[in-house]
């Protein structure tokens, strides 16, 4: 029975993008809040901005009302604190990649140095309440890190995440897709690792990218901007530093780690976006491959006459789909038997 109730707060965390991503899609049309699809010939200017507004606003709600149901039906709120850290730290990525997306990426946005240091201070609150386990296991034996643990490594892990998860985007569907597969999984561990209330956290914002990815697949009527790529990274970290599994949440981020190598061979300059032709297909567009969309393109061509924009989202997903498969063999023994917080 109480689980049932608490499934009301995933619930209705989908209703609520449910009824407002529409009408934020009529909105920005009517005031012509509008980006350019960068994968369609011409580039058309016609796809909704920003609709990570209405995805970060619902799963907070979502969460908030989860608390409520604990506080005021089940009446227990110990890990209250935990989830208002963490909730703190979406918000300011939010407020960040909100602020990136109005000053626009082709102006330059927010420096890449400015940004870092605000992705840095957005892990404050994590930092404050001591959040996660202060040591690692390592062939050598545990390493206790103390104090350095809260100061360094959950700055780098939080900024690192979010930071990271914003270079592989830019295709219709990609971003909501890959959030989805990401956060279905780690709620999966979190759950069988005895922190079912950050399951309930991360479902929440799975529940809200479902219906995001409904209107934002090809062909996109919306955008998720960096408000929606910054706080799904801030979340992953989030989720991994709270219920003590980071090593499972970096193996299943490895397809981000290579799109970082990619992008600094590129220097950070070179876009992920695949070159239209006439005919809906799409090609490289440069010689070398800066990023997995590039790769993919590449390898999808060795098959096909013609690769579309679904073709190279689909395989990033499938490749996804097979590190998560790939973690559950690897940590098994762990997640099955609920000891990855005491590793």
């Amino acid at each position: 029975m109480v689980e049932l109730i608490l499934m009301i707060a995933i619930l209705s965390s989908f209703i609520l993008s449910a009824v407002f991503i529409p009408r934020w899609i009529i909105k920005c049309k009517r005031i012509g809040l509008l980006w350019e699809d960068m994968n369609k010939m011409g580039h058309p200017q016609n796809v909704a901005s920003s609709g990570g507004v209405v995805v970060v606003m619902s799963f907070i709600l979502g969460v908030l009302f989860y608390i409520a149901i604990r506080t005021f039906i089940i009446q227990v709120n110990e890990i209250a604190l935990n989830v208002f850290a963490l909730l703190s730290v979406i918000l300011i990525f939010a407020v960040v990649g909100l602020i990136d997306d109005l000053l626009g990426w082709k102006h330059g946005g927010l420096s890449a140095m400015f940004r870092v240091f605000l992705a840095l201070m957005a892990s404050i609150p994590l930092v404050v309440i001591n959040a996660g386990t202060h040591f690692i296991n390592t062939p050598f034996g545990p390493i206790q890190l103390g104090i350095i643990y809260p100061l360094v490594f959950i700055p780098l892990g939080i900024a690192g995440a979010a930071v990271t998860y914003n270079f592989l985007a830019g295709f219709n569907g990609l971003e909501a897709g890959q959030g989805i597969i990401i956060l279905s999984f780690l709620s999966f561990v979190a759950y069988a690792t005895g922190s079912s209330w950050l399951s309930v956290i991360g479902l929440c914002m799975v529940a809200s990218l479902m219906v995001f990815y409904y209107y934002n697949r090809f062909p996109a009527k919306v955008f998720p901007g960096d408000i929606m790529t910054y706080s799904i990274g801030a979340l992953i970290a989030g989720m991994a530093i709270l219920g003590n599994f980071e090593r499972v949440a970096v193996f299943v981020f490895i397809p981000y780690i290579i799109e970082m190598g990619l992008k600094i061979r590129g220097r950070l300059k070179m876009q992920s976006f695949g070159l239209p032709d006439n005919n809906g297909g799409l090609k490289l567009p440069y010689q070398k491959i800066y990023g997995l969309t590039h790769l993919s393109i590449f390898i999808l061509s060795r098959f096909k006459k013609k690769v579309y924009e679904k073709d190279v989202v689909y395989l990033v997903f499938l490749f996804q789909i097979i590190i998560c498969l790939i973690a559950l063999m690897i940590f098994r023994e762990s997640i099955f038997l609920g000891v990855l917080g005491s590793e």
